[in-house]
């Protein structure tokens, strides 16, 4: 009897603390999805660098970083400057980054209507969901082909419909993907025979989206052009001001150390202000 009673009570305990417990450990395997390494493996994914680890990727920035401020050192004299040539260089990696990230996105806008209406074309053909998905890898466009073939050859290993979606939504890393890949867990899992309709809806929003999303970014490109441009020449002018003699013991001072870190903080603020200003919001992964 004090057995029973003792896995009682210790049942008991385990059921009172479990909310306590296994919630904590589910929010911090959540925020190590959403931390910056997490964050910066997201993009790497994005702009088509999913094979690089992040550790290599922070190693190379650093390295760049290094020896761009060595070379400036060494070319101008300037501590300062050098100073500003190793961050720049170290930042330069993760810029050109999010660049290609944006406009992999940008141009996967088109390809995502035309991959809904070919699922659409699978599913009323009467394939299941995993060989519509798979016959993507032949059928749909050209650019989404080499992540839906690794999806057909990780099923046929595993069979496993859930885990092959989470593959290809990592593969993939686009939120309009993850949209489409949920609709799909979704019918697969509880099953709907709405499918068809719910997938034509979404392909007729994105292509409007796409549209509207075009015309906008083509009228406010001068906005971020204009920033890129108001960033860079007083830059350029300041180098070439550094290569007389004069200016760079002028500048190797510490009031010249202060003017130039001081144009540096108000040039990285100033171009990120007229980046959000010029740029539309981007829309989030909510299904990682």
């Amino acid at each position: 009897m004090t057995l029973v009673l003792g896995c009682l009570l210790g049942g008991g305990l385990l059921l009172v603390g479990s909310p306590f417990l296994w919630p904590a450990r589910a929010a911090s395997a959540a925020s190590a999805r959403s931390g910056a390494p997490g964050r910066m493996r997201s993009r790497l994914a994005q702009a088509g660098f999913g094979g690089v680890p992040v550790s290599v990727f922070l190693a190379v920035s650093l390295v760049l970083g290094l020896a761009a401020a060595a070379l400036a050192q060494a070319t101008l004299g300037v501590p300062a400057l050098a100073s500003v040539a190793g961050l720049a260089a170290a930042v330069f990696p993760s810029l050109l980054v999010s660049w290609r990230a944006r406009a992999r996105r940008r141009a996967n806008r088109t390809v995502w209507p035309d991959v809904v209406d070919h699922l659409v074309s699978a599913v009323r053909s009467g394939l299941a969901l995993p060989d519509s998905v798979s016959s993507l890898a032949r059928s749909g466009p050209a650019a989404s082909r080499v992540a839906f073939s690794a999806f057909e050859r990780e099923y046929r290993a595993t069979g496993n419909f859930a885990h092959c979606i989470d593959e290809l939504k990592s593969s993939l890393s686009d939120p309009i993907a993850d949209r489409i890949l949920e609709t799909l867990r979704m019918a697969r899992e509880v099953g709907g025979s709405d499918l068809t309709i719910v997938l034509r809806s979404l392909a007729a929003w994105l292509r409007q989206d796409a549209a509207i999303r075009s015309e906008v970014e083509a009228r406010q490109s001068w906005i971020v052009n204009s920033a890129r441009l108001g960033v860079a020449a007083p830059w350029i002018v300041l180098l070439l001001l550094a290569s007389r003699p004069e200016a760079a013991l002028a500048y190797n001072t510490p009031a010249g150390g202060v003017v130039i870190l001081g144009g540096l903080a108000v040039s990285a603020a100033a171009y990120r202000v007229m980046v959000r200003l010029g740029r539309l919001p981007e829309e989030r992964r909510w299904f990682q």
